[in-house]
C-alpha cells in the first residue's frame, strides 16, 4: 500500500482544493487550490440581469475547471504516475443544487435558459427561498410533525426542497425543463464516471430523505404545490451509502485530468461530514467543528435524539453504524472578513489588538447572525446585533465581540445537544479558522469550557474525501479502518481558562437574553428592518 495514493477533492464556497495523499498513512504528497472563475454570483448573472436579495449562485463549469486544472497540477508537482492513484473521493458544500437535462447538461449552459437565474446552481448560502421554507415548515408542522422533528423542528431555506419550491413558483418553465434536480456533489460524480449515483448523506441531511422511508410523502408535496407531483421523476430511486463506488473514471475525464480511465470514484459526500473521519473521529463524544466561511458542527452517537435546531440526525449519515448529527452557524469566517473589510483594518493588526483585551473588557455583546441563523433557530431572515457600543468603542472591541458571539453560538448548539442527553467531552476543530487564528480558538475553548484539539491536517474535508476514495477502491474495508491509518492529531491543543470561562458565563447570559428576545418572536424588529430595506431597494430600482 506504500505505493498507492488517493485523491481527495474538496469543493468549497469560493474554490476547490485537490489533495493527493498516500493511502498507507494519509501523508500529503501534493495539494493545490483552484479558485472558481465566477466565484459566488450574488449581484448579477454573468452578462445577465441583476439578482434579488439573498441570492447566491454558481457556475457548474467552475467545478469542472477544478478537476482539469487541480488534478493535473497535483499530479505534475508530485511526480507520481497515474497508475499509482487507486481511488478518488469528493466532497461538496450542501445543499448546493442545480437543474439539468437527463444527459447531465446543466440548464444554465444552454443558451435558451442562460439568462434565467433559476437555471443556475443554487449555492448552499442561497437564502432567497426563505418564504418557501416557511411554507414547508408550516405545512410539515400540521401534516408531518414527526418527520420535521428529525430536522430539529424546522426546514432551512438552504435545503433542497425549499430551493426546488422556489423554482416551481418563480420559474415554472425552468422546473418543467429540468429532467433532473440534483445536488452538485452527485452531479460532479456523474461527470467523472458517466453514472448518476446519488449519495445517502446529502439526501438525508438536505433533502429530508430518511433511510427506509424515502422522501416526504407525495401527498404532502402535492399539498405544497400540485406541480410537485412529478418531482420524483427528477430525483432518483436509489441512494448509495458513503464509501461505495459510483463507478470508474471515464475516458474523457481521464484524458482531461491525466489519470487512468476506470480509476474508482466514491459516491459524493458533504464537506463537513467528510471532515469528521478526516479529523480521526469515528466514535461518539467528540464534537467536530469545520470552521471556514460558516461553521458546521458534527457529532456521532449510538442512539437517535431529537435536539432543537439541528440540521438532521441521520442513520449512517457520517460513519456507518452510528447516528450522525449536524448543526451549524451560517456565519463564521465571513463575519470576521466583513469586520476587517468594513473597519478597513488588516486581520493581523485587528487580531493583535483584540488579543490584548481581556474577556468582558469591550463592554460589548453581539449576536452572530450576520448571515442568518442556522442552529438552533433555523431562520435565515435574522440579522446581526451589536449591543453596548459607546463613543470609546474601537475596531478591536467590535472584532473581539464578534469572535465571542460566534463562540456563544457554538455554545448554544452544545447546550441543545446536552439538553437531550448527548455527551460532548471535547472538540476537534479544522478548517481555515482553526489553522490561522489562535485567538479565535482560545476564545472558543474558554466559552465552551472544553479542550479543542486540531487534526494533523487542517484540510480535513479533503482528507476525508480521499479516505472514502480509498474505501471505494478497496484499499480499506471501511471508513473506521481508513481513519485509523490515514488520520491523526497534532500534539498541541487549546485548553480552557477557568477565569475566562467564568466571565464568559456572565456575558453569555446577556447573549442568551438577546438571542431569545430577537430570535424567538418576542420582538421581530430585525425582520421588519429587512422588510423595510427590501421595500426601499425595490422602490429605488423602479
Amino acid at each position: 500500500m506504500n505505493e498507492q495514493y488517493v485523491l481527495g477533492i474538496d469543493f468549497g464556497t469560493e474554490s476547490g482544493r485537490v489533495m493527493l495523499v498516500r493511502a498507507a498513512d494519509g501523508m500529503e504528497s501534493a495539494w493545490t487550490v483552484v479558485p472558481y472563475p465566477s466565484g459566488v454570483i450574488e449581484r448579477r448573472l454573468p452578462g445577465g440581469p441583476p439578482l434579488g436579495r439573498d441570492w447566491a449562485l454558481q457556475d457548474p463549469r467552475d467545478y469542472l475547471a477544478v478537476l482539469r486544472e487541480g488534478v493535473a497540477k497535483v499530479m505534475r508537482s508530485s511526480q507520481i504516475g497515474p497508475e499509482m492513484v487507486v481511488g478518488i473521493g469528493i466532497d461538496f458544500t450542501a445543499c448546493t443544487m442545480l437543474p439539468a437535462l437527463a444527459d447531465g447538461r446543466p440548464l444554465c449552459t444552454l443558451p435558451q435558459y442562460a439568462a434565467n437565474p433559476h437555471a443556475w446552481v443554487k449555492l448552499w448560502k442561497h437564502h432567497a427561498s426563505q418564504p418557501q421554507a416557511d411554507r414547508i415548515n408550516q405545512a410539515a408542522a400540521d401534516r408531518l410533525p414527526e418527520w420535521l422533528r428529525v430536522y430539529g423542528g424546522k426546514v432551512s431555506s438552504e435545503w433542497f426542497f425549499s430551493k426546488v419550491l422556489q423554482i416551481v413558483e418563480e420559474a415554472p418553465e425552468i422546473y418543467a425543463a429540468a429532467e433532473r434536480l440534483i445536488e452538485a456533489s452527485d452531479w460532479i460524480v456523474w461527470q467523472m464516471t458517466g453514472q448518476e449515483r446519488r449519495n445517502e448523506c446529502v439526501a438525508g441531511y438536505k433533502g429530508m430523505w430518511i433511510k427506509g422511508r424515502g422522501f416526504p410523502p407525495q401527498e404532502f408535496l402535492n399539498a405544497l404545490d400540485p406541480r410537485l407531483a412529478d418531482v420524483g421523476g427528477k430525483l432518483a430511486r436509489d441512494y448509495h451509502p458513503l464509501g461505495s463506488c459510483a463507478g470508474g473514471l471515464t475516458e474523457a475525464m481521464a484524458a482531461a485530468t491525466g489519470l487512468r480511465a476506470g480509476t474508482p470514484v466514491a459516491v459524493g459526500n458533504v464537506d463537513a461530514h467528510a471532515g469528521v473521519p478526516g479529523c480521526g473521529v469515528t466514535r461518539p463524544g467528540t464534537l467536530v467543528m469545520i470552521m471556514g466561511t460558516s461553521i458546521c458542527h458534527m457529532l456521532l452517537a449510538e442512539e437517535r435524539k431529537l435536539a432543537e435546531g439541528i440540521c438532521g440526525v441521520i442513520q449512517d449519515g457520517i460513519v456507518p453504524g452510528l447516528w450522525g448529527y449536524e448543526a451549524g452557524q451560517a456565519g463564521g469566517g465571513d463575519i470576521y472578513a466583513w469586520c476587517f473589510r468594513t473597519l478597513s483594518q488588516t486581520p493581523e493588526s485587528l487580531t493583535e489588538e483584540a488579543g490584548r483585551l481581556a474577556p468582558g473588557q469591550t463592554g460589548l455583546v453581539a449576536l452572530d447572525w450576520w448571515n442568518g441563523n442556522r442552529s438552533v433557530l433555523v431562520d435565515a431572515e435574522l440579522s446581526g446585533v451589536l449591543a453596548g457600543a459607546t463613543l470609546a468603542t474601537r475596531p478591536a472591541d467590535i472584532y473581539r465581540a464578534l469572535v465571542e458571539a460566534t463562540a456563544f453560538g457554538t455554545y448554544t448548539i452544545i447546550r441543545a445537544f446536552e439538553k437531550e442527553g448527548l455527551d460532548i467531552h471535547d472538540l476537534v476543530a479544522c478548517g481555515s479558522l482553526a489553522q490561522k487564528s489562535p485567538l479565535v480558538m482560545q476564545v472558543f475553548a474558554d466559552v465552551t469550557n472544553r479542550t479543542i484539539r486540531l487534526p494533523r491536517t487542517l484540510q480535513a474535508s479533503g482528507l476525508g474525501a480521499a479516505m472514502h476514495g480509498a474505501v471505494a477502491a478497496g484499499a480499506y474495508p471501511n471508513i473506521d479502518e481508513a481513519a485509523r491509518h490515514m488520520a491523526g492529531a497534532q500534539a498541541g491543543h487549546y485548553t480552557p481558562q477557568r477565569a475566562a470561562h467564568a466571565v464568559y458565563q456572565r456575558i453569555y447570559q446577556e447573549y442568551l437574553a438577546l438571542h431569545d428576545y430577537f430570535g424567538r418572536g418576542v420582538n421581530d424588529c430585525l425582520k421588519r428592518l429587512r422588510a423595510i430595506q427590501a421595500d426601499q431597494s425595490t422602490s429605488r430600482i423602479s
